[in-house]
């Protein structure tokens, strides 16, 4: 097993110094013809019922283009930002279903037809933001349709058997019969995009392998001044996030219990009874807490523990924005994020015995990393550069399709 100080990704951390470049002047592109126009402008997100890393995306989108509307599948006021409430929200038939709001995940076969029923034959620019499904929508002919894609959809591509395991028998059945027909539709759709942003190297692999399509990286915003550096040296390590099985929070449980490090648990699920099952006197959990407490545990950790696989990972970043470093599984996100040697350290085997390595050799050099130098690399995924890189790729596209480009509505939020 082999640890390693955090280096970056070549391709994806090139793509951070190089913004999108517009070969000739917006100016000479979009000119001052009678004929450019603003465009008119629908944000398409799989569902809105929880505020997640694809809700804080559509907050951004939303900020760059407050004129559009937004659609979705199914939609839960009471638990999305006051932000998002306000804005014009269109939703499927499928919100007319009882409990919707609580049971969209057992509604999969029928989101494609959904889709297709909402109607943007009035709409330029249309951005889908891809998870669950959403880039499937039906659009004018001369459109340009533009997907940010989270991930290609786990249930029904690499994680299957993962979320096939973890229903009932029936529930297994119903996914051995609809996934075959939602892969065919999910691979086609993939042809009514004209752009794919992917929000991380990794998840643009991914794109490649089931859709056979290229894609541009640009990271997720992240809130990073929300945080800030802590007072004095950290004094426990942190694991944050969902009790559940792929995100692996039995390492950091049985690493810290064996090497009777302190590890401060806060999240919840399916997880936890077992986990306190097997954790020893140096381990605390929280449960579920509000952002104030989590963002105070980020500032006063000796590092965050990462062992889990994700698309892209905002935690980590949140953790650097804070100054403190972080051991991470050498997978996924955390490949492109935790890519320097000041700000943590990766393994590269999903086990109690390679995270305690990480531990060890971060001990090492723990008094000589810099919160500074951690919280300035944190700050390359910031809101302000997603809406810098996406805006300057969007001006591209629209002016190539015949629109007046954004720029006054980009400028007031860069």
């Amino acid at each position: 097993m082999t640890v390693k100080a955090a280096s970056s990704l070549p391709e994806a951390m090139a793509f951070l110094g190089d913004a999108p470049v517009v070969a000739r002047s917006r100016a000479v592109e979009t000119g001052s013809r009678a004929d450019v126009k603003q465009p008119r402008v629908a944000i398409i997100h799989y569902w809105l019922v929880s505020m997640r890393g694809g809700e804080k995306v559509v907050e951004e989108l939303c900020r760059m283009f407050p004129q559009a509307d937004i659609f979705t599948l199914v939609y839960d006021r009471d638990r999305i930002s006051d932000f998002l409430n306000s804005r014009n929200i269109h939703t499927s038939f499928l919100q007319k279903i009882p409990r919707s709001k609580r049971n969209y995940t057992k509604m999969l076969p029928l989101m494609p037809f959904a889709l297709e029923h909402f109607d943007l034959q009035d709409y330029d620019l249309v951005i889908s933001s891809e998870s669950g499904p959403a880039k499937g929508i039906i659009t004018r002919a001369d459109a340009l349709h533009i997907c940010y894609c989270h991930s290609p959809m786990r249930y029904i591509w690499d994680q299957f058997h993962v979320y096939r395991r973890g229903v009932s028998w029936l529930g297994r059945t119903m996914m051995s019969l609809t996934a075959p027909v939602l892969r065919a539709w999910d691979v086609t759709t993939a042809a009514r995009v004209d752009t794919f942003v992917a929000n991380s190297g990794y998840v643009a692999s991914r794109i490649r392998r089931f859709y056979n399509r290229d894609a541009v990286v640009i990271y997720p915003p992240v809130a990073t001044d929300d945080f800030a550096i802590g007072e004095g040296k950290g004094e426990f390590y942190l694991y944050a996030g969902q009790l559940t099985a792929y995100k692996r929070p039995d390492i950091a449980v049985k690493a810290c219990t064996e090497a009777g490090r302190n590890l401060v648990v806060i999240g919840e699920g399916e997880q936890e009874a077992y986990l306190k099952s097997i954790a020893g006197p140096t381990v605390k959990f929280l449960g579920h807490q509000p952002f104030p407490v989590l963002r105070d545990h980020l500032s006063r950790c000796r590092a965050l523990l990462f062992p889990g696989t994700e698309d892209f990972g905002i935690l980590p970043v949140e953790a650097m924005a804070s100054g403190r470093p972080v051991l991470a599984f050498d997978a996924g996100g955390a490949r492109e994020t935790v890519s320097a040697p000041h700000v943590g350290f990766r393994f590269d085997e999903q086990s109690p015995e390679a995270m305690m390595e990480a531990i060890m050799a971060f001990e090492a050099v723990e008094d000589t990393l810099d919160p500074v130098a951690i919280r300035n690399h944190a700050l390359k995924f910031s809101a302000a550069v997603f809406r810098e890189r996406l805006g300057a790729l969007i001006d591209e596209k629209l002016a190539k399709h015949g629109h007046q480009t954004a720029s006054p509505v980009m400028k007031a939020v860069r």
